[in-house]
């Protein structure tokens, strides 16, 4: 079906809610402004409607394919990469010094839904490329970031992260790759590496891997871990790829979802040793994975957000086309039957999937906006503040949103129906290809531990504190609107925070006492915090959409939407995580009830 990118909509929870306005005036965005915003988001929308969107379906159907160890995209997926690169896309966040465009990663985050919403499987390819500039940015040498970051950043050489393996998978401190160093100062690069997200491929003219490894001599654990730069291609003295590295894609995997991203099985040395470079120091790899990981996890958790937004626009265009039976009490005084848009569960279906991507898109773009206040804040202090708070919402970000998606391409399929079971309609591919986001760069289980085990003592505690201060202010503010649906929404953001209150109490306890006692709650956790948090950027959404509309903003349909988006959510969903309370706060005593033998009785 058709993708018409949500420009409005971003823009709107770009400044209403996340705050992009705070950025204008500063030194590192100099030329940022509405008009360039605008245009950029427009331009970005056409593109990924017209270029990227028509090649989803077909990407599905066809998929990557490895035939004599050359991997093939789908058709029209390496022409649509390279007018994607000619028209600057790639570059669009990247440093100005060199060859991008220096925007805000919030605009970057809002561009990056649109290419994902429009075809997963090729957004794909740009997120690895940013996890690798992440890394070369922040522990490069200066020769590294000369020699890579413009043709990276550009998108003429695409990037990739080697992490997992296959007895390791999430535990990477149990990699068996080596790296053994050479006399000039390079490294020698064996072993496989398995999930390689577009590992191989021939729509750029060179791939730069980046590879954690052990050194022989390395200590045991994630302690032993450093990280290299391998080019398939060896740079010749002008810069230019030259001759092959000593490293092939040897399998593609076969996968659920996301069938036109080559996901590979990477080997690393048959011929004695692919040459690597270091990143960083020996053994210190695990910082430079961490900066990788973390653009990865919101870029991932934006996945989840564009997912939801595409299942929900091909629901909605289902709903308003497919007529079948007449809404409840109307039976008799009909003879026609009724798009299913009229029937109450259906438009609860509707309204909750536009409800999760509205939340995510707040949670995500206030996320990205905490990145760019944390590496450009006009004070120490808003600096310090921003980075705590960009800490605290990825794992957020990332497991939220993402579960978000799946739950939103779920109800997808039920709108449509026995037909959402059918391949061809469309809507079983959405649910695919969000059932990998939970579960890549950090299992959501991952990032409830994270958040359970590093964030909620954050500064002491005060990172998560300013968060519950700030729902506690937002509720007050809507509670003392004039509005019947602010109120509303005060009522279940007030008893929600209550909730949030006990269960951070009662797990912050617990984390000194017994953190065995506290870990079976993470997830349901993370849950609940996600859950408040997303009420609090759409309460914050529809408290600017009402001052507008007070102020005699004529755009009333599209502000009244956004309160009632907010109303539903604090009404619909968000009462769910109150009940989140007791499963947190349990203890050990549900998930070991039984033991490793029993579980199976």
């Amino acid at each position: 079906m058709t993708y018409h990118a949500p420009v409005k909509q971003l823009r709107f929870a770009l400044d209403a809610i996340a705050g992009l306005p705070r950025l204008y005036g500063n030194s590192a965005y100099a030329e940022l402004s509405d008009d360039l915003v605008d245009a950029v988001l427009e331009e970005a929308g056409r593109f990924a409607g017209e270029v990227l969107a028509p090649l989803n379906r077909t990407g599905d159907k066809e998929g990557a394919r490895l035939e004599n160890g050359k991997v093939t995209l789908p058709a029209g997926f390496a022409e649509a990469y390279k007018a994607f690169v000619a028209a600057g896309w790639n570059g669009i966040t990247g440093a100005a010094e060199f060859g991008g465009q220096g925007m805000p990663h919030a605009v970057g985050i809002a561009v990056q839904e649109m290419w994902q919403s429009a075809n997963m499987a090729f957004g794909l390819c740009p997120i690895l490329s940013q996890g690798a500039i992440e890394a070369l940015t922040a522990h490069g040498t200066p020769e590294q970031k000369r020699q890579y970051l413009p043709k990276l950043v550009s998108g003429e050489w695409t990037g990739t992260m080697n992490l997992t393996e296959p007895h390791a998978g999430s535990d990477v401190g149990a990699l068996k790759s080596k790296a053994v160093k050479q006399p000039d100062g390079s490294y020698k690069i064996t072993g496989t590496k398995i999930f390689i997200t577009w590992g191989e491929h021939e729509a750029a003219e060179n791939i730069i891997h980046l590879v954690l490894a052990r050194l022989p001599d390395a200590p045991p654990g994630t302690r032993g871990i450093s990280l290299f730069l391998v080019p398939k291609f060896l740079l010749k003295t002008d810069g230019s790829p030259g001759a092959s590295n000593d490293l092939r894609c040897v399998g593609l995997e076969h996968k659920l979802g996301i069938h036109g991203s080559p996901t590979c099985v990477m080997s690393f040395g048959d011929n004695g040793g692919a040459t690597g470079f270091l990143i960083g120091h020996e053994n210190k790899g695990m910082s430079a994975m961490f900066t990788m990981m973390n653009a990865a996890r919101l870029n991932v958790g934006v996945q989840g957000v564009a997912i939801a937004e595409r299942s929900y626009q091909q629901a909605l265009s289902f709903a308003r086309e497919r007529r079948q039976g007449k809404p409840f009490g109307l039976q008799h005084e009909m003879t026609d039957m009724m798009p299913i848009i009229f029937h109450a569960d259906v438009r609860r279906m509707l309204l909750t999937q536009k409800a999760l991507a509205e939340a995510g898109r707040a949670i995500c773009l206030a996320n990205a906006i905490a990145i760019d206040e944390a590496r450009h804040g006009q004070t120490p202090a808003i600096r310090a503040a921003a980075k705590a708070r960009e800490e605290l919402l990825t794992p957020l970000s990332k497991a939220w949103s993402t579960d978000a998606g799946v739950e939103a391409a779920s109800l997808g399929v039920q709108v449509h129906g026995g037909m959402g079971f059918i391949e061809e309609t469309g809507a079983a591919q959405h649910y695919r290809d969000a059932r990998i986001a939970p579960i890549y760069e950090g299992t959501n289980g991952i990032q409830a531990i994270d958040l359970l085990g590093r964030k909620l003592a954050l500064e002491g505690g005060e990172t998560v504190n300013r968060f519950m201060t700030e729902v506690q202010e937002t509720a007050t503010r809507c509670e003392r609107a004039a509005q019947i649906q602010l109120n509303a929404i005060a009522r279940e953001l007030a008893r929600v925070h209550k909730a949030a209150e006990s269960a951070t109490a009662w797990l912050r306890e617990q984390m000194r006492k017994s953190p065995n006692e506290a870990l079976p709650g993470a997830t349901p956790y993370l849950r609940l915090l996600g859950s408040l948090a997303g009420a609090l950027y759409l309460a914050r959404g529809a408290l600017a959409a009402h001052e507008r509309l007070v102020k005699g903003d004529t755009d009333r349909p599209f502000l009244s939407a956004r309160i009632a988006v907010a109303q539903f959510f604090a009404e619909q969903i968000l009462p769910q995580a109150e009940g989140l309370l007791g499963p947190i706060t349990r203890g050990a005593g549900g998930p070991f009830a039984l033991s490793a033998d029993e579980i199976g009785a």
